[in-house]
């Protein structure tokens, strides 16, 4: 039994955003963190090695300094790493991504009872479409939004979050679950796991290694077999600094009235 999961490096959005002229983000000169969602599908799957002994395999698709996000999930208690990179992947959308993926998890090997987990969605694009294309693409069933995961053998009970509460399915192995935070808290690196994460291999898959798959096709992969279009990005403007009022009595009101006055909001 094997778990996988796909991370994904993305921009710390508390920080700088870039943009190049073709609409994508201009991600060497921004600072980079682990996708949130992401460390909660890696939890889950630390959490099943825990259990069963399972081997843990992370998997990303990036430039090659994503290594080092790699190596941090292993100090974390991942078994193996495995980095997508070529310069024929660079600025897929989540279509010619969840193909170049799917073709990644497939060269490495999908066996009976293995579970293939992700994060509910990146923090860079929202779209929470990868997960759920991937599981497409590999021809496995897949549970989204799971909050609570149960696995005995080869059956799959997941808690799935809905927005009014709350549903649960049961299926088979292979299957694949994005995972939202609600799921777990992520653990911390052990001082252990830092010591030994260097030890442990990263295979790197560039576009030889996967050119035989069929999903690998030239014509929908990379920025120009992307069939998503940008029309515009941009950084947000900044926001003025705010104003607290304090008190709840006549006078603080109609301080707030002639505030909004001079603002001509009324």
């Amino acid at each position: 039994m094997k778990a996988i999961v796909c991370v994904k490096q993305v921009p710390d959005t508390s920080g700088k955003v870039a943009v190049n002229p073709d609409g994508t983000l201009n991600r060497a000169s921004m600072a980079t963190i682990i996708n949130p969602d992401d460390k909660n599908a890696v939890e889950a799957a630390l959490k099943l090695k825990d259990a069963t002994g399972c081997k843990v395999v992370v998997i990303t698709m990036g430039p090659p300094p994503a290594q080092g996000m790699l190596r941090e999930l292993m100090a974390m208690g991942a078994d193996e790493g495995i980095l997508v990179s070529a310069r024929e992947f660079g600025g897929s959308d989540t279509f010619a991504t969840s193909q170049i993926l799917a073709a990644a998890i497939k060269k490495y090997g999908v066996d009976a009872d293995d579970v293939v987990f992700c994060g509910r969605q990146a923090i860079d694009g929202d779209t929470a479409q990868v997960g759920s294309q991937i599981a497409e693409k590999l021809d496995i069933p897949q549970i989204s939004y799971a909050a609570d995961v149960k696995i005995e053998g080869t059956t799959v009970t997941v808690k799935r979050a809905l927005e009014d509460g709350y549903m649960t399915i049961e299926t088979q192995t292979p299957c694949l679950l994005t995972c939202i935070k609600e799921l777990n808290e992520p653990r911390y690196m052990s001082i252990k796991g830092i010591m030994g994460c260097y030890d442990k291999p990263i295979a790197v898959y560039d576009y030889n290694t996967l050119k035989d798959d069929p999903l690998i096709d030239p014509t929908t992969i990379g920025l120009k077999g992307s069939p998503t279009n940008i029309f515009k990005s941009f950084t947000p403007p900044q926001k003025g600094q705010g104003k607290m009022l304090e008190g709840a009595d006549k006078a603080t009101c109609d301080e707030l009235v002639a505030e909004l006055q001079k603002k001509h909001i009324i």
